[in-house]
């Protein structure tokens, strides 16, 4: 299995357990991308939080050429869905240096989409996984 279909299975598997949609974006944050649900959530995230799943597996448009895109994605849900759209893309391009039009922007704007979806119910956490085999993976596309 690639890391975006891991990281899909992982939000198939978080969708499961009936946490509210904020609770449900951290904990894709944790599990999949290294960033901690408690106070200290902030450091993991400055750091660039932690490649859980190993490979690849994203979309072309979306595919840096490393191992850390479902730790990216993951991460930046994670950071989303506690500060904010605006906030995120500021931090990831200003502190992250990820150009809007690179790769790796492209998957914070994925994430950030991704995360508002969630909170308001515009997309489902049953849909979850689907969402992100349809957007992100590159199997699916």
């Amino acid at each position: 299995m690639d890391a975006c279909a891991a990281l899909a299975e992982t939000a198939d598997r978080l969708a499961t357990a009936g946490h509210s949609s904020r609770r449900f974006l951290v904990e894709l944050g944790s599990v999949a991308g290294g960033v901690r649900t408690g106070p200290l959530w902030f450091i993991d995230a400055g750091l660039g939080g932690r490649n859980v799943f190993h490979g690849r597996g994203f979309r072309r448009h979306l595919d840096d050429g490393t191992d850390g895109q479902a730790r990216h994605f993951a991460g930046l849900v994670a950071v989303s869905a506690r500060l904010g759209a605006p906030l995120t893309r500021w931090l990831s391009v200003h502190a992250g240096r990820d150009a809007p039009d690179s790769a790796d922007g492209r998957l914070t704007e994925s994430a950030i989409t991704f995360t508002s979806g969630i909170r308001t119910g515009a997309l489902e956490q049953g849909s979850a996984a689907e969402w992100i085999r349809r957007e992100l993976c590159a199997s699916c596309g």
